[in-house]
C-alpha cells in the first residue's frame, strides 16, 4: 500500500459487479447503503490486521492472557447479532490506552488499558463495544458513505547514508511499523453510541453487569485528564464526550436497572490480568516515552525507556522502542544491542528484525540487514517498504540485478514519493527503465 485509504483502495479494487448496493443492517433489520460485502469486509481483516497488531509490537506472549481476552470476547460475539463472524481476540503489547477492531471481527485490547481496567464487566464493556462496530457494519457503512478515509502509511523514513534520499530525518517516530492506528477505521459519535448500546446489551445477554460501560468510560475521562498523550488515539478514533458517559448512565438507569445485582468479576479480572498490571509503571514510562520521540526529544524519551526496562528487562515493546531511540540518536551500535535483545525475546514477531535491519543499514553491515528483512518478509508479508529496504540492501551489496528487482515492486506498490523515486531513478540508471 501507498499512502492512499486502504478501505478505498480494497473497496474499489473488487470492481463494480461486486458491489451490493443495499443491503439488511443486521443490528436494526432496516435496508441501508453497502458496497461492500461481508467477504470483503473479512479480506480486509486478513489483509489489514495482522500489520496493525505487529504495528502494536504483536500480541502479548503470555498465552493466559490471550486465551482470558479470548474467553470473555467469544462469550459475548456469541450472543451478538453477527455470531457467524469469524472473532478473534487478544491483547496487544502496545502501552497506549485502546482498543480496537477490524471489519472481519479480529478485536485487540492493548496493554495501556487493559492496566486499568478493574474488572470483567469493564472488560467486557470494551470488547463488546468493539464487537457492536463490527455487527453494525461500521467500517463498511463507512466506507460505503465516503469512499475516503484519512488512514496513511507511514513511510519507512530509511536511515542509511545512502545519497538521494534523506538520513536520519524522523527515524525513530515510525520506523519498523505502521504508525500506531494508521490502518484502524474512524467513527462518528453516532456510531460510538451505537456501540455503547450494543456493547451494553451484550453484557446483559451474557449476566455480566452493564454498569461495566459506565465504569469504562469513567475510566477513559479520567485518563484523559491525567495522561492525554496515552489516549489521544483512542479518541482520535473513538470520539469521546460527556453524552456518551451520561447516556451510558441513563441507559443503565433506565433499561438495565434489573441487573445491577449481575456480576462484575473483579477477582477473576485481577487474577487473569495480574502480568500486565504488574509492569503497569514500566508501560506508564512507555507511554511517556512515545510522547517525547514524537516531539523529537530522545534523550528524555531514553531516560523513560531506561526506567521501562528496569522494571521489565525483557519487554519486547521497551526493546524495539529503545533500539528506535538509539537510532534517532545515531547509535545504530546500541541501537543493534537492543534489536537483538528483542528478537532474542519474540522471535516470531517482525519489529524487532525491521529495527535490527535498520541498524545494520547504517552500519553498512549490508548483508546482515538483508538477512532480517527476509525474516520480517516471511513473518508479515504484505508490506511494500520492505522491498525498498532490500533493493537499498542488495544494492549495498554489489547485486546491482536483485536490487532492481526489490526497487521495481516497492515502486509498484508506492508509485509516489521520496524512496519510489529514488527507486526509480537507480532503475533508470541501470538500464532497466527508460
Amino acid at each position: 500500500m501507498d499512502r492512499r485509504d486502504f478501505l478505498w483502495l480494497l473497496t474499489a479494487s473488487v470492481g463494480a459487479s461486486a458491489l451490493e448496493g443495499c443491503a439488511v443492517d443486521p443490528v436494526t433489520g432496516e435496508q441501508t447503503l453497502m458496497l461492500m460485502s461481508e467477504s470483503q469486509e473479512i479480506s480486509i481483516d486478513q489483509q489489514q490486521s495482522p500489520q496493525q497488531f505487529s504495528s502494536d509490537y504483536g500480541p502479548v506472549q503470555d498465552a493466559s492472557v490471550n486465551a482470558y481476552l479470548s474467553e470473555v470476547g467469544n462469550r459475548l460475539a456469541r450472543l451478538s447479532h453477527r455470531p457467524g463472524m469469524p472473532y478473534s481476540f487478544r491483547a496487544v503489547n502496545a502501552s497506549y490506552v485502546n482498543a480496537y477492531a477490524f471489519p472481519g471481527g479480529s478485536i485487540a485490547a492493548t496493554r495501556g488499558i487493559l492496566a486499568e481496567i478493574d474488572n470483567e464487566a469493564e472488560l467486557g464493556a470494551l470488547l463488546g463495544h468493539e464487537i457492536g462496530h463490527v455487527n453494525a457494519r461500521h467500517t463498511a457503512e463507512h466506507a460505503s458513505k465516503t469512499m475516503i478515509t484519512q488512514v496513511a502509511v507511514a513511510g519507512v523514513g530509511i536511515a542509511a547514508q545512502v545519497s538521494g534520499f534523506g538520513g536520519l530525518g524522523s527515524l525513530a517516530e515510525d520506523i519498523g511499523n505502521i504508525g500506531a492506528g494508521a490502518l484502524l477505521a474512524h467513527y462518528s459519535r453516532e456510531n460510538e453510541r451505537e456501540a455503547d448500546a450494543l456493547g451494553m446489551e451484550y453484557l446483559h445477554r451474557a449476566g455480566l453487569n452493564p454498569e461495566g460501560m459506565v465504569g469504562l468510560h469513567e475510566i477513559l475521562q479520567r485518563q484523559s485528564r491525567e495522561r492525554p498523550s496515552a489516549i489521544e488515539l483512542m479518541f482520535s478514533t473513538h470520539p469521546m464526550s460527556d453524552e456518551r458517559v451520561a447516556n451510558a448512565r441513563e441507559t443503565m438507569r433506565s433499561r438495565y436497572a434489573a441487573d445491577r445485582g449481575l456480576p462484575f468479576n473483579r477477582e477473576r479480572y485481577q487474577d487473569k490480568t495480574a502480568a500486565v498490571r504488574r509492569i503497569k509503571g514500566a508501560l506508564q514510562s512507555m507511554q511517556r516515552a512515545d510522547t517525547d520521540m514524537r516531539k523529537k526529544d530522545y534523550s528524555r524519551a531514553e531516560q523513560e525507556l531506561n526506567q521501562a526496562l528496569k522494571q521489565a528487562p525483557n519487554d519486547y515493546a521497551a526493546l524495539v522502542m529503545m533500539s528506535k531511540c538509539q537510532l534517532a540518536l545515531e547509535r545504530p551500535e546500541q541501537a543493534q544491542r537492543y534489536a537483538s535483545q528483542a528478537k532474542s525475546v519474540y522471535p516470531r514477531e517482525a519489529q524487532g528484525h525491521r529495527v535490527g535491519a535498520v541498524s545494520s543499514l547504517m552500519r553498512r553491515d549490508y548483508d546482515r540487514a538483508y538477512q532480517d528483512l527476509s525474516t520480517y518478509d516471511r513473518l508479515l508479508p504484505g508490506n511494500a517498504d520492505i522491498a525498498f529496504l532490500k533493493g537499498v540492501s542488495l544494492e549495498g551489496m554489489q547485486n546491482l540485478q536483485g536490487a532492481a528487482r526489490e526497487y521495481a515492486r516497492y515502486v509498484k506498490a508506492a508509485p509516489q514519493g521520496s524512496q519510489s523515486r529514488y527507486a526509480t531513478q537507480r532503475l533508470q540508471k541501470w538500464g532497466y527503465l527508460r
